[in-house]
């Protein structure tokens, strides 16, 4: 398995941060890989800039820091004009289409889906917004399976939001896979 660098950026409040630790913990955890997660995100509590980092590979991983992103993921037009420029040549820049308005030449594959919006007509709920993210993410990249994120999510959300999640995570995935 070659290492994933995936960068999650977006505004505090998106659930960037969750979805990145749902994701190192289903590699860990329940893919047997090696995963970093870091995190940094502005003072405030809520709309400030957030970023996540998650490194996922089969060989030990020696620094937690994420460079060049194999995958960015940015959920708002400041991260896409703040980081659309850190993509590793040949990688996936992944926005929302409500959301971002691609405007940068990156040399990588971006793929603008409609997450926030099939969220709201398909779930009603955006709080989930975040797993219909990390579900796009699991369908263009295929690091960890579905199954693995879905028994991370048991411990990480609360029973109340554990089935429009999994729902979101399926959403997801489904959305990216209409993509070429």
């Amino acid at each position: 398995m070659e290492r994933c660098r995936i960068v999650f950026s977006g505004a505090g409040g998106q659930g960037v941060i969750t979805a990145a630790i749902i994701l190192a913990e289903a590699a860990v955890l329940h893919e047997g890989l090696e995963a970093t997660q870091t995190q940094s995100y502005g003072p405030e509590a809520r709309g400030g800039a957030t970023r996540a980092e998650v490194i996922i590979a089969d060989a030990p991983i020696r620094y937690p820091k994420v460079t060049q992103p194999n995958v960015l993921v940015c959920l708002t037009q400041e991260a896409y004009n703040k980081y659309s420029g850190i993509i590793r040549p040949g990688g996936i820049l992944l926005s929302d289409s409500r959301l971002v308005k691609p405007q940068s030449k990156v040399d990588a594959r971006q793929a603008s889906l409609p997450m926030y919006d099939s969220v709201i007509k398909e779930i009603g709920k955006p709080i989930v917004f975040n797993i219909c993210m990390l579900g796009s993410v699991l369908g263009m990249t295929r690091i960890v399976s579905l199954e693995s994120v879905t028994k991370s999510l048991q411990t990480h959300i609360p029973g109340e939001f554990f089935e429009s999640s999994t729902r979101a995570l399926a959403l997801g995935a489904g959305l990216a896979s209409n993509i070429d």
